[in-house]
């Protein structure tokens, strides 16, 4: 008995320095961590004190929202004059920027040839004309016959053989006059499309305009047996043009036909020229992957400075904004530097592996904007709902903040 309590003894003895030491381990972490928080206290209270920062004022005004697009400017109506026949060029009678009027003789091909068709078909005309009127003739005759035939068939005085040679003749007579006329129908035919065929050797114009280009010369050999080739290039009115943009697909919800725009061109970069929709397609166009739509804006070229294919970028306005609360959107984008704050270190530290965070500070998606409003202990965090935006303001729809409320947009560090 006396050797098992000094067993014991000795096993007491030599496990109480252990739980000493990891009583005295607990003591100094926690301590460190005490120490910790309230250094991370201490130097985050002097930063704020020492922060800085550049605000912005709320206020009252109007903007408009703008919707930019790049495009060119087109005739409102162009024409590509081409040859329907195949021949050689015998003159040119216009030459780039000139006027024109509809019917005016921009080109002719030697006509030769088809004055001879023409002559030829004429000529069968004739001769169809002169057919018909044999066979008039032979008609006349055979009727008269064969009604003196079939009178003296009646009497019995004329034997029935020679009434039935009478009546063929003159069903005979009147089918020889039927075909006389159906050839006289096709030599007219004929003879209308040698005619047309002469008249499209006259290349003229469609529409009173100006020629824009040019592709054919004097001598020059046109054919158009597999696709006819553009000789002239007439835009109808330049005085009416219009402008066609690409609108990009997270634009083209916003706008739509009548609204108004400006627009630039490189030439006169210090104008702005007005323009309006007048059509918003709905087929798309793909180039490389991006998607966007073509809107056709009307414009007034009174003045013929804006010429065919100039590149133009207009600004479309899609809404306008009057007397609201507007704040800068530089205010909207700005965010206090992250800082390690107590609560911060303790988290990452050894208690937060142990302590989890907490699930009540995860808040759920909305369409509210955050804003620092500057205070006199410092910023402070408010939500507002934000409504349209030009890209500089942004209207305010509802939130905590007031006309003249100084809103924080950067921060400064001394």
């Amino acid at each position: 008995m006396a050797d098992r309590d000094e067993d014991v003894a000795k096993t007491i003895g030599l496990n109480a320095p252990r739980r000493t030491w990891w009583k005295r381990t607990l003591i100094v972490v926690l301590l460190a961590a005490l120490l910790s928080i309230l250094w991370f206290g201490v130097a985050s209270n002097d930063r704020q004190a020492a922060a800085k920062y550049i605000t912005s004022e709320v206020t009252e005004g109007s903007f408009v929202v703008l919707v930019t697009a790049t495009g060119t400017v087109e005739p409102t109506n162009l024409f590509e004059i081409s040859s329907e026949l195949s021949g050689t060029v015998e003159s040119v009678n216009v030459d780039f920027n000139e006027a024109v009027e509809e019917g005016t003789v921009l080109a002719s091909l030697d006509t030769d040839t088809l004055e001879a068709a023409l002559q030829v078909s004429r000529a069968s005309l004739d001769s169809a004309i002169a057919r018909v009127a044999v066979a008039e003739a032979s008609l006349t005759e055979a009727r008269q016959t064969y009604e003196l035939s079939r009178e003296l068939e009646q009497r019995g005085v004329t034997a029935h053989q020679s009434f039935i040679v009478n009546e063929a003749n003159f069903a005979r007579a009147k089918a020889e006059l039927q075909s006389a006329k159906a050839e006289r129908a096709l030599a007219e035919a004929n003879l209308d499309i040698r005619q047309t065929e002469l008249e499209k050797a006259c290349i003229c114009s469609p529409v009173a305009g100006i020629v824009l280009d040019r592709a054919v010369d004097p001598g020059q050999i046109v054919a158009s047996s597999l696709s006819a080739p553009v000789l002239f290039t007439v835009a109808e009115d330049l005085t009416e043009m219009e402008l066609q943009v690409s609108i990009d697909e997270a634009d083209i919800g916003r706008v739509r036909v009548g609204q108004t725009a400006e627009f630039t061109v490189d030439a006169y970069d210090d104008r702005r020229f007005p323009a309006e929709i007048v059509q918003v397609r709905f087929a798309p166009e793909i180039v490389d992957g991006v998607v966007t739509y073509k809107a056709i804006l009307r414009i007034d070229n009174a003045e013929l400075i804006l010429r065919p294919g100039m590149t133009a970028t207009a600004d479309i306005t899609v809404a306008e904004v009057e007397q609201a609360m507007v704040v800068a959107n530089a205010a909207l984008r700005f965010s206090p530097p992250e800082e390690q704050d107590a609560t911060s270190d303790e988290r990452s530290g050894l208690l937060g592996m142990l302590i989890p965070d907490d699930p009540d500070r995860t808040t759920a998606a909305t369409n509210m904007r955050t804003v620092w409003v500057l205070a006199a202990d410092g910023p402070q965090e408010i939500e507002i709902e934000p409504g349209l935006s030009n890209g500089k303001f942004t209207e305010v729809l509802s939130g905590k903040i007031a006309l003249g409320d100084q809103l924080v947009i950067e921060q400064l560090d001394e």
